[in-house]
Parts: C-alpha cells; structure tokens; sequence
C-alpha cells in the first residue's frame, strides 16, 4: 500500500511538468502573436484618436467660424445702424443749425425791430415832454401877465406874489433844465414884491366895516345941554314954529354935524366909504385925507370923553399911521426872458425838424 501510494504519485508530476511546460511554449509562442496585434489595436486607438481629434478640432474650428461669423455680422449690422444714426445726425445736425439760423434771423429782426419801438417811445415821449413844457409855458405866461395887470391897476402886491407862486410852480413841473435861470428871475421878483410890505387891505376893510358899525351907537357931544339952552332961549312962538320950520345960519360944516346927529354919523359913513374906496384903488393921499375927514367928524360931533369914542379914534389914527404901500416894484422881467425863451425853443425846433429822420 504504501509502493503503491508512494509510485502513483510519480505520473502526475510528470504530468503536470509536461503541462506546464507545454503551456510555456504555448506562452512564448501566444505572446510572439499578441505583440503586433496590441500594436494594431494601439495604432488604432491612436488612428482613432487622431482622428477624434482632428473631428473636434474641426468641429471647433467650425464653431469658432460660425461664432466669428455671426460676430462679423454683428459687426456689420452695428456698423450699418451706426451709419443709419451718423446719417440722422447728419440730418438733425442741418435742421439744428437752419433753426438756429431762421432763430438768429428772427432774434436780429426782434432786435431790429425793439430799436425802432425804443425809438418811437422815446419820440413819443419828446413830444409828451415838449407838449407839456408848452402848457407850463402857457399858463406861466398867463400868470405872469395876470400879475402885472393885477399890480397895475388895483396896486395888489398880495395878489401879484400869489400869481408869481403859481407861475413858479408851473415851471417847476417842466422838465427842462433851462427854466432854471427863469424860476430865478421869478424869485427874485416875489422878493421884491414881499420886501414892499402892502398893507393889510382884508384887516383895513374889517376895521373900517367896524368903525360903520359902531356909529350907531357913538354918544354925542353935549346934545342933553345944548337942546335944554336952546329950548330955555327960544320963545313960545318959535319953539311952536320951530316944529314945522327951522331955519339956521352956520358956515362951519362941523357945527352943523354937531347939532344934527344923524347927519353927523352920515358924514362919518361917507369918509369911512370914501376910504374904503381909495384903499381899493390903493390911493394913499386920498385914504389919508379921508381918514382925517372921518376923524375930525367924529371928534368935533361925538362925546371925546367917552370909551367908544377914544377908541374909535385911536383906530382910525392907527389906520392913518400906517403906510399904504411902499414904492412898488417894476415887474416885467420874467415875463419878457419866458416870451424870449419860447421864441428861442420855437426857432431851433424849426431849425432841427427837416434834419429829423422820419419816425419809425
């Protein structure tokens, strides 16, 4: 058993030495075989690989044309859509500068026409001015006339002094320089005028009314004695005729005055009437003269020694004392430089109108 188990072993080392060195032989000659065809399968993997490569690099290639394709037409539509606004421009650019153009012809021609307006308005203002003036001329002329007329024949140095003002504040109102030199002379005229001191005439009128008034009421001089003597002289018959008939020989005026009251304070009316006449026409002599006749009535037929009386007289010697009116002055002056003034404006109008262009 155990030959056999010692021997039975043997064969299949044999064996197997003989398979594996079949299998060696049989390696050698399989690896001699796998040799070219790993390189085939190599080269194609690589031929495919190439290939792949070359396919995608065209199909990149082909991507990347296509994309600078559309990129290049891009930029063409880009282009034409920038002419298309360049060509708008253009054309908004030359409709700018012919608004700009008509817009500078009209601004010119408001201009234009903004002088000529400037120049109507300052013609029609000339003429507003020198229509004006003319009327401040007119009426100054007027008052200045009216002044010297009033001083000539009432003897009014009040009235004349208020017509000067008047006249003075008509060419102040005018607004040309050269009336300066004429509201001068004006000044100088209304000084002149004031430094004659003319009496009072609505104060003398008032007390002269008042000395009328009170005649009335004067007390007479001695008229309770004078009729009692006469009454106790005269005899039966003639204090009965003498109611009917009175008869009286009496050169002196004043006498008479004195025995008939009535005609005494008529008397003395009549004076102080006459010299509120001769005030009027500026009359001293005879304002004097009647003054001294009203008073010299009222003293010698009127009580002296009585209060209304005195006072009376004292008016009247106030009245009589105080001057009528200094010397006047000689108007004329500004009245004859206006008249000069208005004939020189007059001539150089003339002189300056056809050299003046026609208003616009």
């Amino acid at each position: 058993m155990e030959n056999d188990t010692s021997a039975a072993p043997a064969t299949p080392v044999v064996r197997a030495q003989g398979a594996a060195a079949a299998p060696a032989s049989t390696r050698s000659h399989g690896r001699g075989r796998i040799g070219p065809l790993l390189f085939a399968i190599v080269l194609a993997l690589a031929a495919a690989l190439a290939w792949w490569w070359w396919r995608e690099h065209r199909e990149q290639g082909s991507r990347q044309a296509d994309a600078l394709g559309q990129r290049v037409d891009e930029l063409q539509r880009a282009n034409a859509q920038l002419r298309i606004d360049v060509d708008a421009l253009r054309t908004r650019l030359a409709d700018s500068e012919s608004v700009n153009r008509s817009v500078r012809e009209e601004l010119l021609g408001a201009g234009e026409r903004a002088r000529s307006l400037e120049d109507a308005v300052a013609h029609l203002a000339d003429e507003r001015l020198s229509g004006r003036d003319a009327l401040s001329l007119n009426e100054a002329e007027f008052v200045l006339q009216l002044a010297a007329e009033r001083l000539r024949l009432f003897h009014d140095p009040a009235a004349a002094i208020i017509a000067y003002r008047l006249a003075d504040s008509a060419l102040a109102s005018a607004e040309d320089p050269v009336f300066a030199s004429l509201r001068q002379t004006i000044g100088a005229e209304i000084a002149a005028l004031e430094a004659a001191q003319p009496l009072e005439t609505h104060s003398t009128l008032a007390a002269l009314a008042t000395l009328r008034g009170q005649l009335a009421t004067l007390p007479l001089r001695n008229a309770g004695v004078r009729s009692e003597a006469d009454a106790a002289t005269q005899s039966r018959f003639a204090r009965v005729f003498g109611q009917f008939v009175r008869i009286r020989h009496d050169a002196d005026s004043s006498e008479v005055a004195t025995r008939d009251a009535g005609l005494a304070r008529s008397l003395a009316a009549l004076d102080l009437r006459a010299a509120e006449a001769a005030l009027f026409a500026r009359d001293g002599e005879a304002f004097k003269a009647a003054l001294a006749r009203s008073r010299t009535g009222i003293e010698t037929g009127f009580d002296g020694g009585s209060a209304p009386v005195r006072d009376a007289l004292a008016t009247l010697d106030r009245l009589a004392a105080a001057p009528m009116a200094p010397a006047l002055p000689e108007l004329g002056s500004a009245l004859r430089e206006l008249r000069n003034l208005r004939t020189t404006r007059a001539l150089s109008r003339e002189a300056h109108a056809p050299a003046a262009g026609p208003t616009p």
